[in-house]
C-alpha cells in the first residue's frame, strides 16, 4: 500500500518524507486555505519534495472552468494529479484531462455507483471518504470493500482506490487488509501508527538496563 499525506503543510511533508513515509500528497481547497499561502506556490514546493502524485483540486464547478483550472494546475509540475469532484461536470473534466495524459483524482466519493462512474471516466484515482460516512452512522470500510470488489470484476479498470477521510489507524489497517492501493492520511494519523505502549515500555526497559552498564557506544 502506498501512503499519501493529506496536508498542505510543507514542513510536515518534509519530515515524513525523510522517514520514507511519503509516496504522494493530497491537498484540497480547505488545506490550502489553512496554509495561508498561494496554491500554485504551495503545490510547486510540495511537488519538489516527492516524485509521487500530488493532488491539486480545482475550485470551479462548471465544466469549461474546471477544465481550464485543471490544465493550469497540471503545468505546475509533472507529478500533479488534478483533483475534481464527483459531479457530472467533474467527470467530464476527468475524461478530457485523462485523454490528454493527465493524472486525475476524483474526490468526494460516497457510493460504489459513483466509483464505477469515475472509473468509466478514466480516473487515475477514486477517493472514497470513509470517515465522513462513519460520521453519519454508515460503514465507511464497507464502501471500500464494495468498490474493490466491483473493480476486480473488470480487469480493464485501472482506477486505483485512494482511501480518504481516514480518522484513525484502524481505518488504515482495514483498508490495507482489503487491498486498497493507496491511503491518504493526515500527519497526526501517520504518527499514531508508530505508537504502541509495549514499544514504549520495552524501549524504556532496554535503556534502563544499558545505563546500569556504564557503557557508551560512541
Amino acid at each position: 500500500m502506498r501512503f499519501f499525506v493529506d496536508t498542505a503543510e510543507v514542513s510536515e511533508i518534509r519530515s515524513l518524507a525523510e522517514a520514507g513515509l511519503v509516496d504522494g500528497v493530497t491537498t484540497n481547497p480547505s488545506l490550502i486555505a489553512k496554509s495561508g499561502r498561494k496554491m500554485a506556490e504551495v503545490i510547486a514546493e510540495i511537488c519538489a519534495l516527492t516524485p509521487g502524485p500530488v493532488s491539486a483540486e480545482v475550485t470551479a464547478t462548471e465544466y469549461d472552468d474546471m477544465l481550464a483550472e485543471g490544465r493550469y494546475l497540471r503545468e505546475i509540475a509533472p507529478n500533479v494529479a488534478v483533483k475534481v469532484p464527483l459531479t457530472e461536470a467533474g467527470l467530464r473534466t476527468c475524461r478530457a484531462l485523462s485523454a490528454e495524459g493527465t493524472l486525475v483524482n476524483v474526490t468526494l466519493c460516497f457510493s460504489p455507483a459513483q466509483a464505477l462512474l469515475a472509473a468509466k471516466a478514466g480516473a487515475t484515482f477514486i477517493s472514497p471518504f470513509v470517515g465522513r460516512l462513519d460520521d453519519i452512522a454508515t460503514d465507511g470500510m464497507q464502501l471500500i470493500a464494495d468498490i474493490l470488489k466491483i473493480y476486480r470484476n473488470y480487469p480493464h479498470i485501472k482506477t486505483e482506490v485512494l482511501v480518504a477521510s481516514i480518522r484513525h489507524p484502524i481505518h488504515l489497517v482495514e483498508a490495507a487488509k482489503l487491498g486498497a492501493e493507496v491511503a491518504t492520511l493526515p500527519p497526526a494519523v501517520i504518527r499514531q501508527l508508530l505508537k504502541h505502549p509495549l514499544t514504549d515500555s520495552g524501549l524504556a526497559a532496554f535503556l534502563a538496563d544499558w545505563r546500569k552498564t556504564g557503557q557508551s557506544i560512541l
